[in-house]
């Protein structure tokens, strides 16, 4: 079986499949699409992150392959109709960075907070800008969750240690269980109407981008913060813009953007907004753990048919 690594990976999944009988393994990263289209038909197997984009123009040249494997959650930057159709199993590994994650939107809302970033720069240019950068505390203030998945329900947990009171909105998770978990399950209005942050934890489709724009914004307290280090998209950036220029918005931590990098986005230029680079899952404990689990994944997958974590496959 031969395996395609077409973005980065630890080095502890490379030796996954080099170590496994009747595998062979190639990693050629930083492939022009055109230059990933030539060669694609030669692999069973494809293993990416989120610089490889999947599309149905690629799938149609991959004549071999049976199973992409995603090292992380994300499956935005796969067409996971056409590899339905092409009769390709894709897989993401769900659980490897999700306390990582988790950690970081919470270290961007402490950061938010108290103004860390901005207190960095100023020292560091020579100012004492201690007035100016008086922060607030996040001890009994409300954070509303978007999204109970895995990654959000650690979120909310992590909130709930600061004695924050976390508000949970996700239509796919029935009440009880969130209630079961010790947190109010609201209506997104609710949550809004309540929130001292937002934050969201949804997959990007659909129905989530664009989630909270300028309708989103008008429902909210004055002063809100947005976290959003889920994907680029659910918040939609112009209206985000608008809503901190308004007031509306007292600021913004992201770590994700529509385009990435994002170029010379309005947001950029935005004192209240902190940014980092799409650095949620980039901690050596994450990037070991989905390594090691796309490949023993794709390797179960290939050897004896079982399609751990498919998400087009039952």
């Amino acid at each position: 079986m031969k395996v395609l690594i077409s973005d980065k990976l630890g080095e502890i999944g490379i030796e996954t499949f080099q170590n496994e009988a009747g595998f062979e393994v190639d990693v050629n990263t930083g492939l022009s699409p055109d230059a990933l289209k030539e060669i694609i038909g030669g692999y069973d197997a494809l293993v990416i992150r989120s610089a490889t984009k999947v599309t149905a123009d690629l799938l149609d040249a991959a004549k071999n392959l049976k199973v992409v494997g995603r090292a992380g959650i994300g499956l935005d930057n796969v067409d996971i109709p056409a590899a339905t159709k092409k009769g390709v199993v894709v897989m993401n590994t769900p659980m490897g960075n999700v306390v990582t994650t988790a950690e970081h939107s919470i270290s961007m809302m402490m950061a938010l907070t108290r103004n860390i970033p901005q207190g960095t720069s100023s020292l560091k240019a020579g100012r004492w800008d201690k007035k100016k950068l008086q922060g607030r505390e996040v001890f009994k203030k409300t954070l509303g969750v978007i999204g109970f998945g895995k990654i959000g329900a650690v979120v909310a947990d992590r909130a709930r240690g600061l004695k924050m009171n976390a508000i949970v909105y996700d239509p796919l998770i029935p009440k009880e269980v969130i209630e079961g978990e010790g947190f109010e399950s609201v209506s997104l209005e609710d949550l809004y109407k309540r929130s001292d942050y937002i934050t969201v934890h949804v997959p990007k489709i659909k129905e989530t981008t664009g989630l909270l724009n300028k309708e989103s914004f008008d429902q909210m307290k004055d002063g809100v913060m947005i976290i959003n280090c889920a994907r680029g998209g659910i918040v939609d950036e112009n209206d985000l813009d608008d809503a901190i220029n308004s007031g509306k918005v007292a600021g913004a931590a992201l770590d994700v953007f529509v385009t990435e990098p994002p170029g010379d986005s309005p947001l950029l230029k935005q004192d209240r907004v902190i940014c980092t680079p799409h650095l949620g899952a980039s901690t050596q404990e994450a990037q070991y753990n989905v390594a090691i689990a796309v490949a023993e994944q794709i390797i179960e997958y290939l050897k004896n048919g079982n399609p751990v974590n498919a998400v087009n496959a039952p």
